[in-house]
């Protein structure tokens, strides 16, 4: 039988060559690690090699870990390959070399495994392309939308989100408040923050009465990125709910959108017991720039918490 080592006259490389396909698994996957070490392009053929066909599950799952560095073609199509290995720890090694790849002509070869029959597959490629942000990947990701798997369509909005798609505005609004998955509704709610004007204010007025928290908390961070001054009224009425997180992100985006309407209700929050709630209701009153607030944060001067004193005379050094 050929050997691929007839295709090398790399001494480093010929060297290793009675260790990898030594008998015992162990030998086998830690002469992968020294040949990748080598860093030699000869040496890819025994990693893609190893990666389909040797009879170990660890050492096939060594050999996809260490082609995360190479962005050459046959090693992407072997990576995505490799995302229907028999073995759940080789398909996750796959994904996680799959999400490191920066070049974007990767993109190419990883787009088509969108549509495999396989959920874990799907998933696996539109992370990958999110991280590349191919825009090739746009058409894919909006069908992936309607996927009947949840961590397909939790993905695809990652992908369009991270491509600032504007023209899927309207389907990702229709997730943020439709979707069943709590998850995927929160997604789409963080990446509705892509807009910059009032179109998408309905959908996060609604995703701040979501049954789940999650989903509110997202909502009121992404009101404040999209920095309408007509999201101030929900924002303030956010400010009550149940959950201290959701009035967390509601007093920072007040901040941010430097409401003035909202004095008084931040006032109240800077009495608040958690201490990261005062913190950032002192950050925000002192971005509103109104000078009303001065004598509720000076009587905060000396609050046991350190960071909510800075906060405090970050704030006031604001206003004065």
């Amino acid at each position: 039988m050929t050997s691929l080592f007839d295709s090398t006259d790399n001494d480093d490389i010929l060297a290793l060559q009675p260790r990898l396909t030594d008998a015992d698994a162990g030998v086998r996957r830690i002469a992968l690690i020294e040949l990748a070490d080598l860093e030699e392009p000869e040496g890819l053929l025994w990693l893609v090699d190893r990666l389909a066909h040797d009879p170990t599950e660890e050492v096939r799952a060594e050999a996809a870990r260490l082609l995360e560095a190479w962005e050459d073609e046959p090693v992407v199509a072997a990576l995505c390959q490799a995302l229907t290995d028999p073995s759940s720890a080789v398909q996750e090694a796959a994904a996680q070399s799959l999400s490191l790849l920066k070049s974007a002509a990767a993109g190419q070869v990883i787009l088509p495994w969108t549509a495999h029959a396989e959920t874990t597959v799907r998933i696996a490629a539109f992370r990958a392309l999110r991280e590349l942000r191919f825009p090739g990947a746009a058409a894919a990701a909006v069908q992936a939308l309607a996927d009947n798997d949840a961590g397909v369509r939790r993905e695809a909005v990652g992908v369009l989100g991270w491509l600032k798609q504007l023209d899927a505005l309207p389907a990702l609004a229709t997730l943020a408040s439709g979707d069943p998955d709590t998850d995927v509704r929160r997604a789409a709610t963080g990446a509705l923050g892509l807009a910059s004007d009032a179109q998408v204010l309905p959908a996060l007025r609604q995703a701040l009465n979501d049954l789940a928290w999650q989903v509110r908390e997202e909502a009121a961070t992404t009101l404040g990125k999209v920095g309408h001054p007509d999201a101030g009224p929900a924002l303030v009425e956010a400010l009550t709910d149940d959950y201290w997180q959701v009035r967390l992100r509601a007093t920072r985006s007040l901040g941010r959108l430097r409401y003035t309407p909202a004095l008084d209700a931040l006032i109240d929050t800077l009495g608040h017991r958690i201490s990261n709630l005062r913190k950032e209701a002192a950050l925000a009153l002192g971005e509103l720039n109104d000078r009303n607030a001065i004598p509720a944060l000076q009587s905060f001067q000396d609050d046991g918490d350190p960071e909510v004193r800075k906060a405090v005379r970050i704030a006031l050094s604001q206003l004065q």
